[in-house]
Formats: C-alpha cells, structure tokens, sequence
C-alpha cells in the first residue's frame, strides 16, 4: 500500500508480503486488502519493536561503557529501570557487560564502546 512514507522500504515490503500471507490464509477472499494490510503492519511493527536494540550507558572506575541489549531478551527490563546517578552493581566478563537490577536478575548486554 502506497502513502505511509514514514515506513522504511524493507519494513513495506515485509508488511506486504505479510498481508499476501494473511490474503492466502484467508482463502484469497478479494476485497479485503485494507483490512489484510492494517493487520500485517500491525504485526510486523510489533515483531520489530520486540526484536529492538537498545542501549545502556555506565561509568565503571571512572570508564563509561555502552552496552546494547535485545529488548527481547531483555527480561523485563524497560529503559528508566536505573536511574542517572543510581549505583548499580556491574559484572564484566568479556564484551558483556552485566547490570544487577532491584529485583535481583541481571540485564545482559554486549559492549560496543569504552570511552
């Protein structure tokens, strides 16, 4: 569908080809494309923001690290967890870098910068 520029190419596209699945599922019914393609964005978009990288920023003895995490994967960890300033007990173990969180699990995520 055409007139929703704020959705990268690739995101359309598998939108698209999402809605042909949900239109072959459905039997080939025609005149339900709209209806076809408003479900395949909402599911793709939903599967992308659960596949989101986000980012962690810590100071350890003086060197930030930033650490990028799958939000997937993530055990519940929203962003705003730890607050600026919050000591926050850290466990580094090669390019990962480990947050103790207040409910005693540990945010995993990789290191992608020191400095």
């Amino acid at each position: 569908m055409e007139g929703t520029p704020s959705i990268p190419d690739n995101v359309r596209e598998a939108i698209r080809r999402r809605a042909e699945e949900i239109y072959h599922r459905g039997g080939c019914l025609p005149g339900h494309d709209l209806e076809n393609w408003r479900q395949a964005e909402a599911e793709i978009l939903r599967e992308s923001a659960a596949r989101a990288v986000r980012k962690v920023v810590v100071k350890v003895q003086g060197v930030l690290y930033t650490g990028e995490y799958d939000v997937a994967s993530a055990d519940g960890y929203a962003p705003g967890e730890f607050q600026q300033g919050q000591s926050v007990t850290v466990r580094l173990e090669g390019d990962k870098l480990f947050l103790r969180r207040t409910n005693g699990h540990e945010l995993q995520t990789r290191i992608i910068k020191v400095g």
